[in-house]
Protein backbone atom coordinates (compact mmCIF):
# COMPACT_ATOMS: atom_id res chain seq x y z
CA UNK A 1 0.00 0.00 0.00
CA UNK A 2 1.25 3.26 -0.90
CA UNK A 3 1.65 6.21 1.74
CA UNK A 4 -1.11 8.93 1.13
CA UNK A 5 1.60 11.49 2.41
CA UNK A 6 1.90 13.61 -0.72
CA UNK A 7 5.27 14.38 -0.89
CA UNK A 8 6.10 10.05 -0.58
CA UNK A 9 8.48 9.50 -3.65
CA UNK A 10 6.36 6.53 -4.28
CA UNK A 11 3.12 8.24 -4.58
CA UNK A 12 3.36 8.85 -8.51
CA UNK A 13 2.51 12.50 -8.37
CA UNK A 14 3.25 14.60 -11.51
CA UNK A 15 5.09 17.05 -9.62
CA UNK A 16 6.95 19.67 -11.75
CA UNK A 17 10.45 19.76 -11.23
CA UNK A 18 10.43 15.74 -9.92
CA UNK A 19 12.18 13.64 -12.85
CA UNK A 20 13.35 9.73 -13.23
CA UNK A 21 16.69 11.02 -14.73
CA UNK A 22 18.87 7.96 -13.85
CA UNK A 23 17.55 4.04 -15.26
CA UNK A 24 19.75 2.30 -12.66
CA UNK A 25 18.02 -1.42 -13.43
CA UNK A 26 17.59 -0.74 -17.12
CA UNK A 27 14.01 -1.01 -16.74
CA UNK A 28 12.83 2.14 -18.48
CA UNK A 29 12.16 1.70 -22.09
CA UNK A 30 12.95 5.53 -23.48
CA UNK A 31 15.74 7.57 -25.30
CA UNK A 32 18.93 7.20 -22.83
CA UNK A 33 22.47 8.95 -23.33
CA UNK A 34 24.56 8.13 -26.51
CA UNK A 35 27.59 9.93 -24.77
CA UNK A 36 28.66 9.54 -21.16
CA UNK A 37 26.83 7.93 -18.33
CA UNK A 38 24.23 5.23 -20.65
CA UNK A 39 21.90 5.05 -17.76
CA UNK A 40 20.37 9.01 -17.82
CA UNK A 41 17.26 9.04 -19.52
CA UNK A 42 16.88 12.29 -22.22
CA UNK A 43 14.73 14.73 -20.71
CA UNK A 44 13.03 16.34 -22.65
CA UNK A 45 12.40 13.56 -24.55
CA UNK A 46 13.55 14.50 -27.97
CA UNK A 47 11.36 13.87 -31.19
CA UNK A 48 12.68 11.64 -34.48
CA UNK A 49 12.74 14.54 -36.81
CA UNK A 50 16.61 15.65 -37.33
CA UNK A 51 15.44 19.31 -37.17
CA UNK A 52 14.45 19.18 -33.76
CA UNK A 53 17.93 20.95 -31.91
CA UNK A 54 17.57 18.93 -29.12
CA UNK A 55 19.05 15.78 -32.23
CA UNK A 56 20.95 18.40 -33.74
CA UNK A 57 24.71 17.10 -34.48
CA UNK A 58 27.23 18.09 -31.82
CA UNK A 59 28.59 20.30 -33.83
CA UNK A 60 25.32 22.24 -34.94
CA UNK A 61 24.68 22.77 -31.50
CA UNK A 62 28.56 24.01 -30.64
CA UNK A 63 27.44 26.37 -33.02
CA UNK A 64 24.54 27.61 -32.30
CA UNK A 65 26.11 27.83 -28.88
CA UNK A 66 28.70 29.91 -30.12
CA UNK A 67 26.22 32.53 -31.49
CA UNK A 68 24.51 32.51 -28.31
CA UNK A 69 27.82 33.50 -26.31
CA UNK A 70 29.17 36.09 -29.14
CA UNK A 71 25.70 38.06 -28.47
CA UNK A 72 25.94 37.47 -24.74
CA UNK A 73 29.60 38.71 -25.02
CA UNK A 74 29.07 41.65 -27.11
CA UNK A 75 26.00 42.96 -25.60
CA UNK A 76 27.41 42.56 -22.18
CA UNK A 77 30.31 44.15 -22.85
CA UNK A 78 28.00 47.40 -24.06
CA UNK A 79 26.31 47.10 -20.66
CA UNK A 80 29.35 47.04 -18.76
CA UNK A 81 31.47 49.28 -20.79
CA UNK A 82 31.80 52.23 -18.41
CA UNK A 83 32.65 50.74 -14.93
CA UNK A 84 36.14 51.33 -14.99
CA UNK A 85 36.04 54.95 -16.21
CA UNK A 86 33.22 56.59 -14.08
CA UNK A 87 35.59 59.00 -12.28
CA UNK A 88 37.48 60.13 -15.93
CA UNK A 89 33.64 60.77 -17.13
CA UNK A 90 32.51 63.05 -14.25
CA UNK A 91 35.62 65.37 -14.93
CA UNK A 92 35.09 65.59 -18.54
CA UNK A 93 31.31 66.04 -18.49
CA UNK A 94 28.81 67.58 -15.98
CA UNK A 95 27.29 64.17 -14.86
CA UNK A 96 28.33 62.90 -11.19
CA UNK A 97 29.14 59.33 -10.00
CA UNK A 98 25.55 59.36 -8.78
CA UNK A 99 24.43 59.89 -12.38
CA UNK A 100 25.99 57.32 -13.94
CA UNK A 101 25.01 54.88 -10.92
CA UNK A 102 21.57 56.18 -11.33
CA UNK A 103 21.46 55.52 -14.75
CA UNK A 104 23.10 51.92 -14.74
CA UNK A 105 20.04 51.78 -12.41
CA UNK A 106 17.65 52.34 -15.41
CA UNK A 107 19.51 50.67 -17.48
CA UNK A 108 18.31 47.17 -15.74
CA UNK A 109 15.29 48.35 -15.07
CA UNK A 110 14.09 48.89 -18.74
CA UNK A 111 16.38 45.37 -19.20
CA UNK A 112 14.22 43.07 -17.27
CA UNK A 113 10.46 44.80 -18.05
CA UNK A 114 11.84 44.69 -21.65
CA UNK A 115 11.86 41.31 -21.45
CA UNK A 116 8.22 41.96 -21.37
CA UNK A 117 8.14 42.86 -25.08
CA UNK A 118 10.69 40.45 -26.36
CA UNK A 119 10.60 37.15 -25.06
CA UNK A 120 6.71 37.24 -26.15
CA UNK A 121 8.07 38.29 -30.25
CA UNK A 122 10.94 35.75 -29.91
CA UNK A 123 8.70 32.90 -28.67
CA UNK A 124 6.23 33.83 -31.22
CA UNK A 125 7.84 34.63 -33.86
CA UNK A 126 11.72 33.11 -33.46
CA UNK A 127 14.57 33.90 -31.49
CA UNK A 128 16.31 35.01 -34.49
CA UNK A 129 15.45 37.74 -35.25
CA UNK A 130 15.49 39.16 -31.56
CA UNK A 131 18.77 38.30 -31.31
CA UNK A 132 19.50 40.42 -34.61
CA UNK A 133 17.10 43.63 -33.87
CA UNK A 134 18.96 43.29 -30.22
CA UNK A 135 22.18 44.07 -31.35
CA UNK A 136 21.36 46.69 -33.92
CA UNK A 137 19.96 48.72 -31.25
CA UNK A 138 23.32 48.56 -28.78
CA UNK A 139 24.99 49.61 -32.04
CA UNK A 140 22.73 52.66 -31.55
CA UNK A 141 23.28 53.95 -28.52
CA UNK A 142 26.41 53.16 -28.06
CA UNK A 143 27.06 55.84 -30.91
CA UNK A 144 24.61 58.18 -29.05
CA UNK A 145 25.91 57.69 -25.76
CA UNK A 146 29.64 59.67 -26.26
CA UNK A 147 27.47 62.63 -27.24
CA UNK A 148 26.20 63.40 -24.08
CA UNK A 149 26.67 65.72 -21.56
CA UNK A 150 23.29 66.26 -19.60
CA UNK A 151 22.02 63.56 -16.66
CA UNK A 152 18.92 63.74 -18.40
CA UNK A 153 20.02 62.48 -22.14
CA UNK A 154 22.23 60.09 -19.83
CA UNK A 155 19.36 58.54 -18.13
CA UNK A 156 17.34 57.90 -21.34
CA UNK A 157 20.37 56.98 -23.44
CA UNK A 158 20.46 54.30 -20.73
CA UNK A 159 16.68 53.52 -20.64
CA UNK A 160 17.03 52.99 -24.16
CA UNK A 161 20.02 51.03 -23.89
CA UNK A 162 18.32 48.36 -21.35
CA UNK A 163 15.51 47.99 -23.94
CA UNK A 164 17.55 46.89 -26.72
CA UNK A 165 19.95 45.10 -23.79
CA UNK A 166 16.72 42.95 -22.44
CA UNK A 167 16.98 39.62 -24.45
CA UNK A 168 20.63 38.87 -22.66
CA UNK A 169 18.57 38.97 -19.56
CA UNK A 170 15.71 35.90 -20.40
CA UNK A 171 16.48 34.40 -24.30
CA UNK A 172 19.67 32.89 -23.76
CA UNK A 173 18.72 30.80 -21.16
CA UNK A 174 15.68 29.35 -23.28
CA UNK A 175 17.98 29.18 -25.79
CA UNK A 176 19.52 27.17 -23.67
CA UNK A 177 16.76 24.47 -22.90
CA UNK A 178 16.16 24.16 -26.48
CA UNK A 179 19.22 22.49 -27.18
CA UNK A 180 20.47 20.49 -24.35
CA UNK A 181 19.16 18.02 -22.08
CA UNK A 182 17.74 18.09 -18.44
CA UNK A 183 21.84 16.16 -17.33
CA UNK A 184 24.06 18.45 -19.65
CA UNK A 185 22.01 21.95 -18.95
CA UNK A 186 24.39 22.54 -15.95
CA UNK A 187 27.20 23.17 -17.61
CA UNK A 188 25.95 25.22 -20.82
CA UNK A 189 24.02 27.71 -18.32
CA UNK A 190 27.40 27.97 -16.39
CA UNK A 191 28.91 28.64 -20.10
CA UNK A 192 26.23 31.46 -20.26
CA UNK A 193 27.00 33.03 -16.79
CA UNK A 194 30.63 33.08 -17.85
CA UNK A 195 29.90 35.05 -21.03
CA UNK A 196 27.39 37.62 -18.84
CA UNK A 197 29.37 37.93 -15.73
CA UNK A 198 32.78 37.65 -17.38
CA UNK A 199 31.87 40.08 -19.82
CA UNK A 200 30.99 42.53 -16.80
CA UNK A 201 34.52 42.12 -15.67
CA UNK A 202 36.71 42.04 -19.14
CA UNK A 203 35.33 44.93 -20.53
CA UNK A 204 36.23 47.26 -17.53
CA UNK A 205 40.24 45.77 -18.74
CA UNK A 206 39.90 47.32 -22.06
CA UNK A 207 37.93 50.31 -21.23
CA UNK A 208 40.58 51.71 -18.80
CA UNK A 209 43.72 51.41 -21.28
CA UNK A 210 41.13 52.84 -24.24
CA UNK A 211 40.25 56.07 -22.10
CA UNK A 212 43.88 56.60 -21.21
CA UNK A 213 44.82 56.11 -25.03
CA UNK A 214 41.85 57.21 -26.61
CA UNK A 215 39.38 58.98 -24.50
CA UNK A 216 36.21 57.59 -22.18
CA UNK A 217 34.19 58.11 -26.16
CA UNK A 218 35.78 55.49 -27.56
CA UNK A 219 35.19 53.07 -24.91
CA UNK A 220 31.70 53.71 -26.19
CA UNK A 221 32.19 53.36 -29.57
CA UNK A 222 34.78 50.24 -29.46
CA UNK A 223 31.54 48.11 -28.05
CA UNK A 224 29.33 49.88 -30.99
CA UNK A 225 32.00 47.84 -33.44
CA UNK A 226 32.39 44.91 -31.38
CA UNK A 227 28.47 44.54 -31.44
CA UNK A 228 28.41 45.36 -34.93
CA UNK A 229 30.67 42.59 -35.62
CA UNK A 230 28.91 40.36 -33.55
CA UNK A 231 25.52 41.06 -35.33
CA UNK A 232 27.10 40.33 -39.15
CA UNK A 233 28.86 36.82 -36.98
CA UNK A 234 25.32 36.20 -36.11
CA UNK A 235 23.27 36.56 -39.22
CA UNK A 236 25.23 34.43 -40.95
CA UNK A 237 25.71 31.75 -38.67
CA UNK A 238 22.66 31.66 -36.13
CA UNK A 239 20.05 29.01 -36.63
CA UNK A 240 16.86 29.42 -34.72
CA UNK A 241 16.06 26.92 -32.30
CA UNK A 242 11.93 27.75 -31.89
CA UNK A 243 10.41 24.23 -32.63
CA UNK A 244 6.97 22.48 -31.71
CA UNK A 245 6.93 19.20 -30.79
CA UNK A 246 3.06 19.72 -30.00
CA UNK A 247 3.19 17.04 -27.78
CA UNK A 248 3.38 13.80 -29.98
CA UNK A 249 5.91 11.90 -27.56
CA UNK A 250 3.12 12.33 -24.80
CA UNK A 251 0.83 10.99 -27.61
CA UNK A 252 2.35 8.10 -28.71
CA UNK A 253 3.55 6.83 -25.00
CA UNK A 254 -0.76 7.29 -24.51
CA UNK A 255 -1.40 5.06 -27.22
CA UNK A 256 1.38 2.50 -26.92
CA UNK A 257 0.89 1.70 -23.65
CA UNK A 258 -2.50 -0.54 -24.36
CA UNK A 259 -4.61 1.89 -22.08
CA UNK A 260 -2.29 1.91 -19.40
CA UNK A 261 -2.22 4.39 -16.16
CA UNK A 262 1.29 4.51 -15.56
CA UNK A 263 2.72 6.03 -18.41
CA UNK A 264 5.25 8.88 -17.71
CA UNK A 265 6.09 11.95 -19.32
CA UNK A 266 9.44 12.86 -18.76
CA UNK A 267 9.16 15.93 -19.67
CA UNK A 268 6.80 16.93 -16.99
CA UNK A 269 8.52 14.52 -14.26
CA UNK A 270 5.98 12.17 -13.57
CA UNK A 271 6.99 8.78 -12.41
CA UNK A 272 5.34 5.35 -11.92
CA UNK A 273 5.78 3.24 -8.26
CA UNK A 274 6.79 0.18 -10.31
CA UNK A 275 9.55 2.49 -12.16
CA UNK A 276 10.83 3.83 -8.52
CA UNK A 277 10.86 0.15 -7.40
CA UNK A 278 12.57 -0.63 -10.60
CA UNK A 279 10.60 -3.26 -11.61
CA UNK A 280 11.20 -4.90 -14.12
CA UNK A 281 7.77 -6.27 -15.15
CA UNK A 282 6.12 -3.04 -15.07
CA UNK A 283 4.24 -1.17 -18.20
CA UNK A 284 6.15 0.41 -20.96
CA UNK A 285 7.00 3.92 -20.27
CA UNK A 286 6.66 6.49 -23.11
CA UNK A 287 7.80 4.41 -25.84
CA UNK A 288 9.63 5.97 -28.24
CA UNK A 289 10.91 5.25 -31.62
CA UNK A 290 15.22 4.44 -31.84
CA UNK A 291 15.49 4.10 -35.66
CA UNK A 292 17.76 6.25 -37.90
CA UNK A 293 16.49 10.22 -37.75
CA UNK A 294 18.00 10.97 -41.11
CA UNK A 295 19.40 13.99 -42.43
CA UNK A 296 18.24 17.54 -42.22
CA UNK A 297 16.12 18.89 -44.47
CA UNK A 298 17.24 23.01 -43.85
CA UNK A 299 19.13 24.08 -46.19
CA UNK A 300 21.58 27.21 -45.24
CA UNK A 301 19.75 29.95 -47.30
CA UNK A 302 16.57 28.57 -44.88
CA UNK A 303 18.75 29.36 -41.73
CA UNK A 304 19.09 32.71 -42.92
CA UNK A 305 15.87 33.81 -43.14
CA UNK A 306 14.71 36.07 -40.10
CA UNK A 307 11.26 34.46 -40.10
CA UNK A 308 9.75 31.63 -40.68
CA UNK A 309 6.27 30.68 -42.54
CA UNK A 310 4.99 28.34 -39.62
CA UNK A 311 5.63 31.10 -37.09
CA UNK A 312 3.97 33.59 -39.07
CA UNK A 313 0.57 31.68 -39.52
CA UNK A 314 0.37 31.44 -35.60
CA UNK A 315 -2.46 33.05 -33.93
CA UNK A 316 -1.23 35.87 -32.54
CA UNK A 317 -0.84 35.43 -28.29
CA UNK A 318 0.96 38.13 -27.45
CA UNK A 319 -0.81 39.95 -25.51
CA UNK A 320 -1.29 36.34 -22.76
CA UNK A 321 2.76 35.79 -23.05
CA UNK A 322 3.10 39.83 -21.41
CA UNK A 323 0.51 39.19 -18.77
CA UNK A 324 1.76 35.27 -17.58
CA UNK A 325 5.15 36.33 -16.54
CA UNK A 326 3.58 38.60 -13.51
CA UNK A 327 1.21 35.68 -12.69
CA UNK A 328 3.91 33.31 -12.43
CA UNK A 329 5.82 35.71 -9.69
CA UNK A 330 3.26 34.15 -7.45
CA UNK A 331 4.91 30.90 -7.96
CA UNK A 332 6.92 30.81 -4.71
CA UNK A 333 9.66 28.94 -5.82
CA UNK A 334 10.03 31.15 -9.38
CA UNK A 335 9.55 34.41 -6.86
CA UNK A 336 12.29 32.88 -4.66
CA UNK A 337 14.72 32.59 -8.10
CA UNK A 338 14.22 35.89 -9.22
CA UNK A 339 14.93 37.55 -5.49
CA UNK A 340 18.42 34.84 -5.38
CA UNK A 341 19.29 36.05 -8.73
CA UNK A 342 18.31 39.39 -8.29
CA UNK A 343 20.27 39.70 -4.67
CA UNK A 344 23.76 38.01 -6.07
CA UNK A 345 23.09 41.09 -8.77
CA UNK A 346 23.22 43.70 -6.74
CA UNK A 347 25.98 42.65 -5.09
CA UNK A 348 27.90 43.03 -8.09
CA UNK A 349 26.14 46.09 -8.94
CA UNK A 350 27.69 46.89 -5.47
CA UNK A 351 31.13 46.38 -6.60
CA UNK A 352 30.81 47.49 -10.13
CA UNK A 353 29.22 51.06 -8.72
CA UNK A 354 32.36 51.57 -5.85
CA UNK A 355 35.39 50.01 -7.64
CA UNK A 356 36.66 52.94 -9.74
CA UNK A 357 35.39 55.24 -6.75
CA UNK A 358 37.77 53.14 -4.46
CA UNK A 359 40.62 52.10 -6.72
CA UNK A 360 40.80 56.03 -8.07
CA UNK A 361 40.67 58.11 -5.03
CA UNK A 362 43.79 57.96 -1.99
CA UNK A 363 45.64 56.13 -0.44
CA UNK A 364 45.08 54.12 -3.89
CA UNK A 365 45.03 56.66 -6.65
CA UNK A 366 44.71 53.56 -9.64
CA UNK A 367 44.42 54.87 -13.21
CA UNK A 368 41.92 54.25 -15.04
CA UNK A 369 43.61 51.56 -16.80
CA UNK A 370 44.71 50.43 -13.59
CA UNK A 371 41.21 50.18 -12.43
CA UNK A 372 40.44 48.09 -15.75
CA UNK A 373 43.43 45.91 -14.77
CA UNK A 374 42.07 45.01 -10.88
CA UNK A 375 39.08 43.25 -13.06
CA UNK A 376 40.68 40.41 -14.15
CA UNK A 377 40.61 39.31 -10.43
CA UNK A 378 36.56 38.95 -11.50
CA UNK A 379 37.33 37.45 -14.36
CA UNK A 380 39.29 34.74 -12.66
CA UNK A 381 36.73 34.10 -9.84
CA UNK A 382 33.82 33.97 -13.04
CA UNK A 383 36.03 31.50 -14.71
CA UNK A 384 36.40 29.32 -11.16
CA UNK A 385 32.56 29.49 -10.74
CA UNK A 386 31.91 27.76 -14.46
CA UNK A 387 33.85 25.13 -13.25
CA UNK A 388 32.21 24.42 -10.14
CA UNK A 389 28.49 24.97 -11.17
CA UNK A 390 29.06 23.34 -14.77
CA UNK A 391 31.20 20.18 -15.46
CA UNK A 392 30.99 19.81 -11.23
CA UNK A 393 27.30 20.49 -10.53
CA UNK A 394 26.26 18.30 -13.19
CA UNK A 395 28.55 15.54 -11.40
CA UNK A 396 27.29 16.51 -8.46
CA UNK A 397 23.18 16.49 -9.57
CA UNK A 398 23.27 12.89 -11.30
CA UNK A 399 25.58 12.19 -8.10
CA UNK A 400 22.56 12.87 -5.57
CA UNK A 401 20.21 11.54 -8.35
CA UNK A 402 21.61 8.05 -8.24
CA UNK A 403 21.28 8.49 -4.33
CA UNK A 404 17.81 8.98 -4.51
CA UNK A 405 17.12 5.76 -6.66
CA UNK A 406 17.67 7.28 -9.40
CA UNK A 407 15.00 10.16 -9.08
CA UNK A 408 16.08 13.91 -9.51
CA UNK A 409 14.64 16.87 -7.81
CA UNK A 410 15.03 20.75 -8.55
CA UNK A 411 16.73 21.18 -5.24
CA UNK A 412 19.73 19.18 -5.72
CA UNK A 413 21.56 22.41 -7.32
CA UNK A 414 20.74 24.71 -4.39
CA UNK A 415 23.29 22.70 -2.22
CA UNK A 416 25.92 24.29 -4.43
CA UNK A 417 25.02 27.82 -3.17
CA UNK A 418 26.89 26.11 0.18
CA UNK A 419 30.06 28.16 -0.26
CA UNK A 420 27.75 31.43 -0.72
CA UNK A 421 27.41 31.59 3.20
CA UNK A 422 30.57 32.02 3.93
CA UNK A 423 32.51 33.77 1.15
CA UNK A 424 30.00 36.58 -0.17
CA UNK A 425 29.95 38.29 3.20
CA UNK A 426 33.92 37.79 3.56
CA UNK A 427 34.16 39.26 0.45
CA UNK A 428 31.55 42.30 1.09
CA UNK A 429 33.20 43.09 4.21
CA UNK A 430 36.70 42.80 3.03
CA UNK A 431 36.08 45.40 0.35
CA UNK A 432 34.16 47.64 2.11
CA UNK A 433 36.01 48.00 5.17
CA UNK A 434 39.29 47.08 4.13
CA UNK A 435 38.95 50.13 1.90
CA UNK A 436 37.90 52.30 4.97
CA UNK A 437 40.45 51.06 6.92
CA UNK A 438 43.44 51.75 3.66
CA UNK A 439 43.93 48.04 3.45
CA UNK A 440 46.82 46.89 1.47
CA UNK A 441 45.40 46.40 -2.37
CA UNK A 442 45.61 42.81 -2.87
CA UNK A 443 43.16 42.67 0.01
CA UNK A 444 40.70 44.43 -1.94
CA UNK A 445 41.65 42.79 -5.59
CA UNK A 446 41.16 39.84 -3.71
CA UNK A 447 37.73 40.69 -2.29
CA UNK A 448 36.11 41.40 -6.12
CA UNK A 449 37.40 38.15 -6.84
CA UNK A 450 35.71 36.53 -4.53
CA UNK A 451 32.24 38.33 -4.69
CA UNK A 452 32.52 37.92 -8.25
CA UNK A 453 32.79 34.06 -7.63
CA UNK A 454 30.03 33.68 -5.04
CA UNK A 455 27.82 36.06 -7.28
CA UNK A 456 27.96 34.20 -10.68
CA UNK A 457 27.42 30.71 -8.61
CA UNK A 458 23.84 32.53 -7.19
CA UNK A 459 22.91 33.49 -10.53
CA UNK A 460 23.57 30.43 -12.50
CA UNK A 461 22.31 28.20 -9.59
CA UNK A 462 18.90 30.06 -9.43
CA UNK A 463 18.23 30.20 -12.91
CA UNK A 464 18.81 26.23 -13.56
CA UNK A 465 16.19 25.66 -10.27
CA UNK A 466 13.74 27.97 -11.76
CA UNK A 467 14.39 26.13 -15.46
CA UNK A 468 14.47 22.90 -14.02
CA UNK A 469 11.22 23.03 -11.42
CA UNK A 470 9.17 24.42 -14.29
CA UNK A 471 10.48 23.05 -17.44
CA UNK A 472 7.40 23.70 -19.73
CA UNK A 473 6.55 27.06 -18.07
CA UNK A 474 10.28 28.50 -18.61
CA UNK A 475 10.04 30.92 -21.64
CA UNK A 476 7.59 32.99 -19.33
CA UNK A 477 9.07 31.80 -16.00
CA UNK A 478 12.58 33.17 -16.91
CA UNK A 479 11.21 36.50 -17.55
CA UNK A 480 9.28 36.61 -14.10
CA UNK A 481 12.51 35.90 -12.81
CA UNK A 482 14.11 39.05 -14.50
CA UNK A 483 11.52 41.24 -13.36
CA UNK A 484 12.06 40.86 -9.93
CA UNK A 485 16.06 40.35 -10.63
CA UNK A 486 16.14 43.93 -12.32
CA UNK A 487 13.18 45.74 -10.22
CA UNK A 488 15.92 44.83 -7.63
CA UNK A 489 19.13 45.66 -9.41
CA UNK A 490 17.39 49.53 -10.19
CA UNK A 491 16.71 50.39 -6.78
CA UNK A 492 20.54 49.65 -5.60
CA UNK A 493 21.78 51.23 -8.69
CA UNK A 494 19.57 54.56 -7.74
CA UNK A 495 20.08 54.34 -4.73
CA UNK A 496 23.96 53.03 -4.31
CA UNK A 497 26.10 56.38 -4.00
CA UNK A 498 23.72 58.29 -1.43
CA UNK A 499 23.93 54.75 0.59
CA UNK A 500 27.57 54.84 0.84
CA UNK A 501 28.42 58.19 1.33
CA UNK A 502 25.78 58.46 3.72
CA UNK A 503 26.64 55.55 6.15
CA UNK A 504 30.69 55.33 4.90
CA UNK A 505 32.53 52.33 3.37
CA UNK A 506 32.87 50.73 6.60
CA UNK A 507 29.05 50.58 8.06
CA UNK A 508 27.69 50.43 4.21
CA UNK A 509 29.31 47.52 3.48
CA UNK A 510 29.33 45.77 7.26
CA UNK A 511 25.21 46.20 6.67
CA UNK A 512 25.67 44.20 3.34
CA UNK A 513 27.88 41.89 4.58
CA UNK A 514 25.26 40.73 7.26
CA UNK A 515 22.38 41.01 4.45
CA UNK A 516 24.28 38.95 2.01
CA UNK A 517 24.20 36.06 4.46
CA UNK A 518 20.76 36.26 5.26
CA UNK A 519 20.09 36.04 2.18
CA UNK A 520 22.49 33.91 1.06
CA UNK A 521 21.45 30.97 4.25
CA UNK A 522 17.83 31.58 2.63
CA UNK A 523 18.44 28.68 0.37
CA UNK A 524 17.69 26.23 3.21
CA UNK A 525 14.63 27.13 3.01
CA UNK A 526 14.20 25.84 0.17
CA UNK A 527 15.63 22.92 0.39
CA UNK A 528 12.87 22.31 2.66
CA UNK A 529 9.74 23.75 1.42
CA UNK A 530 10.33 23.34 -1.85
CA UNK A 531 9.27 20.40 -3.22
CA UNK A 532 6.03 20.88 -0.77
CA UNK A 533 5.37 24.42 -2.79
CA UNK A 534 6.44 22.47 -5.92
CA UNK A 535 3.25 19.82 -5.44
CA UNK A 536 1.18 22.62 -4.49
CA UNK A 537 1.26 24.12 -7.79
CA UNK A 538 1.01 21.09 -9.65
CA UNK A 539 -2.75 22.18 -10.95
CA UNK A 540 -1.74 25.26 -11.81
CA UNK A 541 1.97 24.10 -13.50
CA UNK A 542 -0.81 22.02 -15.60
CA UNK A 543 -3.31 24.43 -16.44
CA UNK A 544 -0.65 26.86 -17.75
CA UNK A 545 1.05 23.99 -19.46
CA UNK A 546 -1.60 22.55 -21.31
CA UNK A 547 -2.03 26.46 -22.36
CA UNK A 548 1.23 26.78 -24.04
CA UNK A 549 1.15 23.12 -25.17
CA UNK A 550 -1.75 24.20 -27.17
CA UNK A 551 -0.52 27.22 -28.24
CA UNK A 552 3.10 25.37 -29.63
CA UNK A 553 4.58 27.68 -26.83
CA UNK A 554 6.59 24.77 -25.82
CA UNK A 555 9.89 24.62 -27.80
Amino acid sequence: MHSSDPLDPTDGSNVPGTVHLVDLDGTIRAKHAENGPHDVVLVPAPSNDPDDPLNWTPRRKALSTTCMCVYTLMSGLASAAIYSVLVPITKKTDLTVADLNAGTGYFFLLAGWGCLFWQPLALQYGKRPVYLISLLGIVGTQIWAPHINTNGQWFASRIVQGFFTAPIESLCEISVTDIYFTHERGRYMALYALFIVGSNSLCPVFAGFIDVGQGWQWVLYWAAIWNAMGFVFLFFFMEETNYNRQSALVEKAATESEGSSQVIESEKGSVTPEMRKGDASSPIVAEFETGSRGESKTTYLDKLKLFRKDQLRQPNRLLSMVIRPLKFVTFPVIFYAGFTYGANLVWFNVLNGTASLILGSPPYNFKASMVGLSYLSPLIGTVIAFFYTGPFGDWFMLRMTRRNAGIWQSEYRLWLLTPQVILLPFGLILWGVGAAHHVQWFGLIWAIGTISCMCTVGCQVSINYCIDSYRALSGDAIVSVILVRNTMSFAIGYGLTPWVTNMGLQNAFVVAGFAALAQTASFLILIYFGRKWRVASVARYVKYSEVMKDAGMIH
